[in-house]
């Protein structure tokens, strides 16, 4: 992931929000119903992005912007520094060694598998944490990582903390804002690349500018509505960054399901990342 953290509780009516965070077993708000949007746009039903086909196209969407591909699976040994000063990138959903997700993620592996071939690095993920250095990485922690991924703990570790740090939390708060299947999806991809933080270009700070420009669904807006605004205030945020200037995954894959109305992200899907066509039939 690149970028910041910090969970907040962000969320209306803001007592039941409260309420649900404080009280374990206590059940969250429901989205209002009867919230306009455009016609003919189709609805989600059961699960959501939960449900396990949901999310293997989840994964599948992201692969595609991330490693141009819907092989998601291939991306476990994936390692490279790509200049966005955030370190080392790596693994199916990009932890970063400088923004503590890639350092959790060892650290967490480490404890249920002592001796694995990137416990000896965790010294140096500690101190470089925060920064692009690779002080103490070089040069054998790619290969390391690449030889760890081979491994099916690992691959085991790196979907439980995509699951703990990214697709949980983001398929959580969008039920929370009353978003169907598509909304939640478009909470993922943005928590993945902007990182679950509460600063002005992390996830919950770009909630809380799209908040200043319109109503979720659960608040009584349109579920479109939302999500029009929610896209428009990541796209800004993109294009300050160094790195996602290009867009595609947006104007050319989140924005086309939108604009079709297709809330619920059923397939058939055609979308375009960085020029190239993707298809998801099933």
């Amino acid at each position: 992931m690149n970028r910041a953290r910090l969970l907040p509780f962000a969320a209306l009516p803001l007592v039941a929000a409260v309420l649900w965070f404080a009280v374990p077993g206590l059940p969250g708000p429901h989205p209002a119903s009867g919230s306009p949007d455009r016609q003919g746009a189709r609805r989600a039903e059961g699960p959501g992005l939960a449900a396990p086909d949901r999310k293997e196209l989840a994964q599948e969407l992201v692969a595609s912007a991330e490693n141009s591909t819907l092989n998601w699976r291939a991306a476990y040994g994936y390692i490279e520094d790509i200049g966005d000063g955030q370190g080392y990138t790596a693994g199916l959903i990009g932890f970063c060694t400088g923004t503590h997700d890639l350092l959790s993620l060892v650290e967490r592996y480490t404890r249920d598998h002592p001796g694995n071939g990137l416990a000896r690095y965790l010294p140096a993920l500690r101190r470089v944490d925060g920064t692009d250095s690779h002080a103490g990485l070089d040069p054998g922690f790619p290969a390391a990582w690449r030889e760890e991924a081979k491994v099916a703990a690992f691959r085991e570790a790196q979907d439980a903390e995509r699951d703990r740090v990214y697709f949980d939390p983001a398929v959580h708060r969008a039920e929370l804002d009353g978003l169907g299947t598509l909304g939640q999806f478009i909470y993922y991809d943005a928590m993945v690349m902007h990182g679950p933080g509460n600063g002005p270009d992390g996830f919950y700070g770009l909630r809380r500018r799209a908040l200043a420009e319109a109503d979720t669904p659960a608040e009584g807006g349109s579920e479109t509505a939302w999500l029009d605004i929610f896209l428009d205030v990541r796209r800004a945020a993109m294009k300050r960054e160094r790195a996602h200037h290009d867009t595609s995954r947006i104007d050319t894959a989140q924005r086309t399901f939108l604009d079709d109305g297709n809330l619920g992200l059923d397939t058939p899907l055609e979308w375009k990342v960085y020029g190239e066509t993707y298809r998801v039939a099933r």
